[in-house]
């Protein structure tokens, strides 16, 4: 899925507009999902899906493979939000606030109302900022990122952290892959005990895999005259487009005019959306032939 993903960011129908844009757009919306309510997160989770998949032209399948991996990690919390453990002897409390219940031993188990309710405000909050995120991480190249982020002053040396561990997540995953291929040449995973041993030996196995990689990668820079900062060069021409531009200034608007209009935000979210509003138009006064080239 990793490298799948990495090539789909290259290869997508948006390719050719300034990551800028594009980042900007994606955080903006990221921004308003944090402060908003679930009326406005749904429309963010279908707006942010109609970009991926219906204008980057992400296949249906991938996208949806991303949002149920993603929600698969968001439901193995949610049990803590809305189970509940009370003693019996406070089991009127807790019937106050409960879908049902059983009784165990001196401890009553419940399902809260609250809890419940919380859990879903989690989900919608927490779906509608992965399907930014997702749409970063599939229109936008990673060394892209970092050309941006380089352009905003951001500090070398969290740069080049940065574009280490996104080449290590690459050699560990072959790394693994290389290793559980030859444990099941083996017939490594024969048994549910073997299986279990084999696991062990294969993580060790890549712990110190992963060191010597990291030691001949050391030797090659060394070799190549590294100077402590990893060039980063530009690797595409881009156009502005302002139809997604005016389409990206408009939707945001939308949104933060449903979240005012329907939900009666605070003062603060008022003041957020005002300053959001005046920030969106930048997009349509940057000049890409300034910018990249």
């Amino acid at each position: 899925m990793t490298l799948e993903i990495d090539a789909i960011a290259y290869r997508n129908r948006l390719r050719y507009l300034p990551p800028a844009h594009k980042l900007l757009f994606a955080l903006v919306v990221l921004f308003i999902a944090l402060f908003s309510h679930a009326p406005t997160q749904f429309l963010i989770i279908l707006w942010m899906g109609i970009w991926t998949v219906g204008y980057a032209g992400i296949r249906c399948q991938v996208y949806l493979r991303l949002i149920a991996l993603a929600s698969l990690f968001l439901l193995m919390g949610l049990p803590a939000l809305i189970v509940n453990i009370a003693p019996t002897t406070q089991i009127e409390f807790a019937q106050t606030d409960q879908w049902g219940g059983i009784s165990v031993g001196s401890w009553y188990l419940y399902i809260s109302r609250r809890g419940s309710q919380q859990a879903g405000v989690v989900v919608m909050r927490s779906l509608a900022c992965v399907s930014c995120l997702f749409f970063i991480l599939c229109t936008v190249p990673f060394i892209e990122i970092v050309q941006t982020m380089r352009r905003l002053n951001v500090p070398v040396i969290l740069t080049d952290i940065l574009l280490l561990m996104y080449r290590f997540v690459f050699i560990l995953l072959k790394t693994a892959k290389e290793l559980k291929l030859a444990q099941q040449a083996r017939n490594g995973y024969r048994t549910w005990r073997l299986t279990m041993h084999s696991l062990g030996l294969l993580v060790g196995q890549l712990f110190l895999r992963t060191l010597q990689r990291y030691h001949q990668f050391s030797l090659g820079l060394a070799a190549r005259g590294f100077t402590g900062e990893f060039p980063v060069g530009l690797l595409h021409h881009y156009r502005y487009s302002k139809r997604y531009a005016v389409e990206a200034v408009l939707g945001c608007g939308g949104l933060l005019g449903v979240e005012l209009v329907s939900c009666h935000s605070s003062f603060v979210f008022r003041l957020m959306s005002y300053v959001l509003c005046c920030l969106l138009p930048v997009l349509g006064s940057f000049d890409s032939a300034e910018m990249y080239n």
